[in-house]
This record gives structure tokens, C-alpha cells and sequence, in this order.
């Protein structure tokens, strides 16, 4: 039979929001946290009181109360996108631990309510402000047992989200290699020796370019200082037409006057 350690019993009371309120990344590193005895037992708004005093139970420590600077409990609110708003920038999406958003890019995005946790991380990456939050209306919805089957489901969302992350990275980086391979030369498989004698062929003919392309250019120096003197010559000559023409345009406007 397996055994279950600290960090899975505490991760198991925790609500599996993943919000971040705790100052962790999640709520499986708070339950780490936790099982080191790092952080105290009441920094889990959405877990309320009742969540403090089942970790307080299960660790062996006094209940104690939020921490009057930091947040707060309150009454699970759900994300509502509105959609004539929505530009479809897919950011929430991207945001959402629990793939509780559905839509696609310059699309009209919308929440499944019954798989929304409440977190709120979507609020933020929205560049249009177009997600508000409705609080629940049900008084019995914080109700330990409530809390605790909504955490279950969320978790297995977080996990197979996480899941399927890990399987795209993993597929990017095994196109990434195979594209590389295939860009690699197939020289550079070849041995050193055979090698060499291309090497030193490629750097003949370099030179011999290189030679060709000097003796090209001193045959060409000629005619190029031809053709600059006569572009200067031009320059000069457009240069004293303008002159004599603005000064027979000051000289008519004199007559004017």
C-alpha cells in the first residue's frame, strides 16, 4: 500500500486554486512550505477558516486567525467574460490553471462557470479590462464539503493541464532537434582527413577570388575617377545654374518694387 506523505496530506486540504495568494506558485508548493514548517497555516484565503483549522488539526498546531495585512477571505466570486468586448487575444487562456476558458485567437473567449475556481489570475493579462467577477449567490458554497469536492475536480484539471504542457514542451524540443539535424551538413560527419584536402581547395579558391576581384577593380579605378570627376562636374554646373537663377529672381523682384 502506497504511503501518502506530509506534502500530499497537506496538498489534499488545500483548495487547489492555485491563485498565488499564499505567496507561493501554487498551492502544492505552500503544502511544502507547510510540511518544512517555512510559513504558518493562515495564508490560504480561499480555504477560510475552516481550511486553517483542518491544516491546524492535521500539523498539530494551534488554529490561529488571517493575517490582518495580507488577504483575506471572501465569498468565491467567478470570472465572466463580456464577450462583445473580447478581442480574443487568448491571454486569459493562457492564464487560467485549470483550462476553465474556452475560445481561440480573434475569437470570442468565454468561462465555464462550473470549472471556474475563482482564482482571479485571469484579470490581470486582460489588455481590455473584459472580465468581471460575479460572487456566488449560494450561502452553503463555502461549505467545507463543497470546498473540498470543487478542490478535487480542480485538481485533476491543474494536473492534466500541467500534463499536457509538459507533453508540447517535450514535443517542440524533439521538432527543434530533428530540424537542427537535418540543417547540419552532411560533411561534418565526414572524417577529419577527408577533410583537409576540401579545406585547403576552398582556401585556393578564395584566394584566386579574391586575386580576381583586385585586378577588376585597379582596371576599373580609371573610370571610376572619370565618372566622379564628370558627377562633380554636373554638380558644379546645376550648382551655378541655380545661382545665376536666383540671382535674375532677386533682380526681377527689384524691378517690382
Amino acid at each position: 500500500m502506497p504511503v501518502i506523505s506530509l506534502v500530499e496530506r497537506i496538498d489534499a486540504l488545500l483548495p487547489q486554486t492555485q491563485c498565488g495568494q499564499c505567496s507561493h506558485a501554487g498551492c502544492r508548493p505552500y503544502a511544502e512550505a507547510l510540511a518544512e514548517g517555512r510559513d504558518p497555516i493562515n495564508r490560504c484565503p480561499p480555504g477560510g477558516e475552516d481550511g486553517i483549522r483542518a491544516l491546524a488539526e492535521l500539523l498539530g498546531q494551534p488554529a490561529i486567525p488571517f493575517d490582518p495585512a495580507g488577504p483575506q477571505p471572501k465569498p468565491r466570486a467567478l470570472a465572466v467574460i463580456r464577450e462583445d468586448s473580447c478581442i480574443g487575444c487568448t491571454l486569459c487562456i493562457q492564464a487560467c490553471p485549470v483550462d476553465a476558458i474556452v475560445g481561440a485567437a480573434k475569437q470570442m473567449h468565454t468561462v465555464i462557470a462550473d470549472e471556474c475556481t475563482g482564482c482571479e489570475l485571469c484579470l490581470a493579462p486582460c489588455p481590455v479590462d473584459c472580465i468581471d467577477l460575479v460572487p456566488v449567490a449560494d450561502p452553503a458554497d463555502g461549505e467545507r464539503e463543497r470546498v473540498m469536492a470543487r478542490a478535487a475536480l480542480a485538481r485533476k484539471r491543474y494536473d492534466a493541464r500541467q500534463a499536457r504542457k509538459d507533453r508540447d514542451a517535450a514535443d517542440k524540443a524533439k521538432r527543434l532537434a530533428e530540424r537542427a539535424a537535418v540543417a547540419a551538413p552532411a560533411s561534418s560527419t565526414a572524417p577529419a582527413a577527408s577533410q583537409a584536402p576540401t579545406a585547403a581547395a576552398s582556401a585556393a579558391d578564395k584566394n584566386e577570388l579574391i586575386r580576381k576581384a583586385m585586378e577588376r577593380a585597379k582596371q576599373q579605378a580609371p573610370v571610376a575617377a572619370t565618372a566622379s570627376a564628370d558627377k562633380m562636374a554636373v554638380i558644379r554646373a546645376a550648382m551655378e545654374r541655380a545661382a545665376a537663377m536666383k540671382a535674375a529672381q532677386q533682380e526681377a523682384d527689384k524691378d517690382k518694387e
